[in-house]
């Protein structure tokens, strides 16, 4: 399984599981581009990578902005030539109970996690249309699936990702792109790392591995994805989660 030659953007590439598969994907053999709202924690990715001796390039994007995704597009487009594989993973929370969410919490969160896949989606498909081939992965999550009190929001987004997901993927299956989704249960990264410890063991308990996930769990998952490998695979969603989630 390998992407030698192949060039890969990853959205929210900076840190947790968007680093993890910045890190997979080039050891792979793809050149990553790491893509980032904070530049200053794309380019601390990408000098990482650099010295482990992989091709790489920082650079900054409001995944939000439909502007600054196609200036990425365009400046990706005329330094590499092409653009084999993107990955959408840039997402943020804004975790509260429904009755006290703020319409701004709201909107935020469909912004970047929904209508960043859009915008991503749509910049990039015209380069991938013209080579007759891609390779989409979006990132979604366990609780598009099973709900998660305090994200009706993001289990809004995440869930409304799957079917768009499944849409474009029909869309331009002649092309020679797929596009699928990963999706991510309890992993552990900054954001879990805040939990106590007795709200991990609980969430453990339901875990039948009995374990939080790691961020390689889930790149390792999106490598496969995003290989020659999963030629034949589009439109699916690849649940992530040590079977806390067994569903179709």
């Amino acid at each position: 399984m390998n992407i030698e030659g192949k060039v890969a953007i990853i959205t929210g590439g900076a840190q947790g599981i968007g680093k993890a598969i910045c890190e997979s994907l080039a050891a792979l053999g793809g050149t990553v581009i790491v893509s980032d709202l904070n530049l200053e924690g794309a380019e601390a990715t990408a000098l990482e990578l650099t010295r482990k001796g992989y091709q790489t390039m920082p650079v900054a994007v409001n995944v939000a902005d439909a502007d600054s995704v196609n200036q990425m597009i365009s400046d990706v487009r005329t330094k590499w030539e092409r653009i084999d594989i993107l990955v959408n993973n840039a997402g943020i929370t804004r975790d509260t109970l429904l009755m006290r969410m703020k319409d701004d919490d709201w909107d935020a969160v469909l912004a970047v996690n929904l209508k960043g896949v859009f915008h991503c989606m749509k910049a990039v498909l015209p380069v991938m249309s013209k080579q007759r081939s891609g390779k989409i992965v979006n990132i979604s999550s366990i609780v598009a699936a099973i709900g998660n009190a305090g994200q009706a929001n993001y289990a809004a987004s995440k869930a409304a990702v799957v079917g768009l997901t499944k849409t474009v993927a029909r869309e331009y299956a002649t092309r020679g792109i797929t596009v699928n989704a990963v999706a991510p249960g309890f992993i552990e990264t900054a954001m879990t790392a805040s939990l106590s410890e007795s709200v991990k063991e609980d969430l453990k308990k339901q875990i039948p591995q009995r374990r939080l996930g790691l961020p390689s769990d889930i790149a390792n998952a999106v490598g496969f994805l995003a290989s020659e490998n999963a030629n034949y695979i589009t439109g699916q969603v690849l649940h992530v989660n040590g079977g806390m989630y067994m569903g179709g």
